[in-house]
Parts: C-alpha cells; structure tokens; sequence
C-alpha cells in the first residue's frame, strides 16, 4: 500500500505503517454509531446532590485537598477564527453602497446583536486606540463607516489580528483597572478549588505556534495573581503530539496525496489530548475547556460545585479502594460480595453482566476486581435548555453489555428514528466540567490509554483542495476516549455553564463585571 516515501513520511510522525494501516481500514469500515438504549436522567444515572450532602462533599474535599497532588487540566489550543465567523461573513458581504448596516442586521441577527453591544466588549478601549492610529478623521464617520473601521481593526492581520489569537489569550473579562484573558482567569479560578497547600498546579494543551504568546502572558500577569490569591502556580504547557495524527483518503478509498505526492495527516481531535492527560502524575485532576470561564466574582460560587464533584469522587474512591482489597482475600464471605455488587450497580452505574451471579464466589470477586479497578471521574451534567452538545446515556455496546457514557451528536444516528427520539427526550447536556481519580487502590497511576473505545472515533467528509477526504478523529477525550472509566454523573446547574462561542457571547452578564 505504501511506497518508501509514505514509510519515511509516517516514521517520522511518530507513527507505524500498521497503525495507519489500521486507520485506513477503520475509515474505510465506516462510523460506528453508538447504541443508545436511554438518555439518562435523575435516579437513572444522573445523581441529585441534596443540601445535606451537598455540604458534606465539599466540606471532605475541603479536609482532604492538603494531603492530595492536584492539577487542572485545560484544552486551550483552539483557535479564536470561529468566534469571528460572522463578522469575517459581514466584511465580505455587506456593501455600504446598496444598503444600511440597520437593515444589514434586520437579516443577520447576530449582527444585530453585536451593534446593539460592541461597546461593552471587554477590548472595545483597545480596538478604540488602535483605531486612532489609522483612521484620523474616526469620529467624523457614519455609524456605517465607524463599524466596518471597528470590525476590519478586530481582524485585519495588520492590527489587532484577533482572530490569530488561541482563544485563551483574548481579552474577556474587563475590571476596572485591566482586562482578563481567559488563560487569567482560569489561574485566578484554580486558587479557589483546584489549589493544595496555597500551591495550584494547571495544565494547558496549546498549539506549538502560540507557545511563545502563551509564555510571555503568564510571564505578565503571575507575579500579580499570586500575591491577590496568596497562591503560588505550577503552569506547564504541552502540544498535540503529531503521533496522534490520523491518516485521510479520498471519498473513493483511495490514499489521499497532494501536489508533491505526500500523504495527508490530519490532527485528530480532543481525544488526541488523552495522551496528555495520561502523562500527568498527579491524584485528582479537574478537566475544564479554556473558554467556560466567568468573572472571578461569580466563579466563587460556581467553585463550589468543583469541590462538590471532588467530594463526591472522593467518597466513592475511599470505599472501592475498600472493597478492592476485600476482594483480594479469600476469606470473603457472600454478604460481603453482594453488598460489593449492590456498591457496583447503584454507586458506580456498573451493569453487571448476566452471567455474573451464576459464578462461583472466587469468579465473582475476580469479576467485580476488575469492573471496580479502573479510572473514576465525576461529571457535573446541566440541565437540557437548548443548548447544542452531547449528553448521558445509557449506551448498549456488540456484546449486549449496558453502561453509562458522555455521546456526542456525531456519534448518533439520526436517520434511526428510535435513536432520534432517545436524543430528542434527553433531559442534561455535557458541560464538560469533571474531575479525574487516575490512581488505583495501591497509589498506582492508571494507563489511561487502556480504557479507551478504539471503535468510538469519528468520521467526517472534509474538502481538501477541492477533493473530497474521509477523515478519522480519535474517540473523544471524555467520550470514547473514557469508555471504560466508571463514571458517575451530578446534577450541577446551567449557570456553571458560560462558554464563549462567539464574540457575541462575550456581551452575556457571566461576562460582564
């Protein structure tokens, strides 16, 4: 299949010729879609934390943060192009001569919305003096003319060139006396739950081109954020390896070349960060995106269903640790056992399979070991308002065996009028907001990378100089990518949930000192 230019090619992306072979093959095979047998819902595999324990989780979390190694893990490296799209679509579109920009946003609502609120954008002052620089005569303008000057500064690659920008390091957030990047704001947020001994730790993915940007940003705002938090901050940064990158091919199964004859190589999604996060050594890991983040006066509440999530995951950690060692000794009694299976099935949202409570006690144990000795992670999910994303389900895998996951839209299949309605009737969405316990019961850190639904990777119809390609991306981070984590879902609520989409969203009270 390959000549020896794609086997240099591959080698030196890290890669093997059977791994892409292996891709090629997936790709050609088809999406797998998932199963769905149920949304999940409260009392069916989303938990409703009452006051009391609610309280309670926080206050063991609280107790327990000293003696734990904790870090916040941040997918930062998107770029902040999408978040511009419809003004990139105005400057193209809009033409001063034929009609008025008021009746230009008759028709495009999110244009509208951004006229009616560019000046409370938190880098309005900053696209004002850069302005000034240019454009002399500003203020003797049309209102026409003053917003297609303000836009074109926003995203001229000759002034302020936004749309270049990672998303984490645009301005977002405007206090009285500075502006806050998200990348801030997110070390600011770590101080209040993801911090141990006046000490955080955080992680970003980044792209290697904005390295540079990303240095020089903590370089300026550190020393000051660590003497307002009295918080000291471990930031480290690290790149999606180009051995996670995936092989394309043609509508037609074809190997895909370009011009000079090379194969083409496409990143392959969030679920290529699961190597990154695997690489991290620490006890409890919150995993948060760069651009769900509000002013700091109202992430001080939104903080404690962070530690609500940790309390909880430590909870139910110290009693399988418990149940784990059990199962080790070969004095356990039937009782024991059952309590264990009960622990399993309401606790974990484990469905024991069939078979199961027809084995023998030693087969019994041997079972429940291995369902129990895996990763736990915790997920706060957010009631279903609309909003676009994935969400929990009970998914039923070839074998007939149930279980609890985070599906993607993409992974559903739609033209199946059954798995439509499932999707339709689901009550929460993913807000991706949980924590991590990445360590068995003996202290030792899992192999993420072993817990993985090879078969749960996505497959998208791309344009490539005009051809068009099957891409493949790697089972989602907190999709596929956890499949076989046992995972336990929390009712957290929407106002948990701010992302910035668009700039527009910027204009949102979570937004707005």
């Amino acid at each position: 299949m390959f000549i020896e230019k794609d086997i240099q090619q591959i080698k030196g992306l890290g890669l093997t010729i059977e791994k892409v072979q292996e891709q090629v093959e997936l790709i050609k095979s088809g999406m797998t879609y998932s199963n769905l047998v149920e949304a999940s819902g409260i009392g069916n595999g989303i938990l409703k934390v009452d006051s009391n324990c609610w309280q309670d989780s926080i206050d063991l979390f609280d107790n327990k943060r000293k003696d734990l190694s904790i870090v916040k893990f941040v997918p930062a490296s998107g770029a902040a192009s999408r978040m511009f799209k419809f003004l990139f679509q105005f400057l193209k579109d809009f033409d001063s001569n034929k009609e008025s920009i008021e009746t230009y946003c008759e028709r495009n609502q999110d244009m509208k919305t951004f006229l009616n609120g560019y000046k409370l954008l938190p880098f309005y002052d900053d696209v004002m003096s850069e302005i000034k620089k240019h454009v002399s005569n500003f203020n003797d303008l049309s209102l026409t003319q003053q917003i297609l000057e303000f836009v074109k500064t926003m995203l001229d690659e000759n002034r302020l060139n936004y749309s270049f920008f990672p998303k984490g390091l645009l301005p977002f957030h405007k206090y009285s006396n500075h502006v806050a990047t998200a990348f801030e704001e997110h070390l600011l947020e770590a101080s209040l739950y993801a911090s141990s001994n006046n000490e955080a730790n955080l992680h970003f993915t980044i792209s290697d081109a904005h390295e540079n940007m990303f240095h020089n940003e903590l370089k300026n705002i550190k020393a000051g954020i660590e003497e307002k938090t009295n918080t000291s901050f471990n930031v480290s940064f690290s790149f999606q390896s180009q051995a996670t990158n995936t092989i394309a091919i043609t509508a037609t199964d074809d190997l895909y070349r370009d011009e000079t004859g090379s194969l083409l190589f496409r990143p392959s999604g969030h679920g290529a960060l699961l190597q990154n996060l695997n690489e991290l050594d620490n006890d409890l890991i919150f995993i948060k995106n760069i651009d769900n983040i509000v002013v700091f006066e109202q992430n001080k509440k939104a903080s404690e269903y962070k530690k609500l999530l940790a309390g909880i995951l430590l909870k139910i950690q110290t009693q399988t640790f418990k149940y784990l060692k059990r199962l080790e000794d070969a004095s356990i009694i039937e009782e024991e056992l059952s309590n264990i299976e009960l622990f399993a099935v309401n606790r974990l949202n484990i469905e024991l399979d069939t078979n199961h409570y027809k084995g023998t006690l030693n087969e019994r144990a041997c079972y429940l070991h291995g369902r129990l000795n895996r990763p736990i992670r915790v997920c706060g999910m957010v009631k279903n308002e609309g909003e676009p994303g994935g969400g929990p389900f009970w998914v039923k895998d070839e074998n007939g065996q149930l279980s609890l996951q985070i599906i993607e839209f993409a992974q559903i299949d739609f033209d199946n009028q059954e798995q439509k309605e499932i999707a339709r009737n689901a009550t929460h969405f993913n807000p991706t907001d949980l924590v991590c316990g990445v360590r068995n019961y003996k202290g030792e850190k899992f192999d993420l990378m072993q817990y993985v639904d090879a078969k749960a990777a996505f497959i998208t119809l791309k344009s490539q100089n005009g051809v068009e390609i099957k891409a493949l991306e790697l089972p989602g981070l907190w999709n596929g990518s956890m499949a076989h984590w046992n995972s336990i879902f929390v009712e957290v609520p929407v106002s948990t949930f701010n992302p910035v989409k668009t700039v527009n969203d910027l204009l949102k009270p979570a937004h707005q000192v």
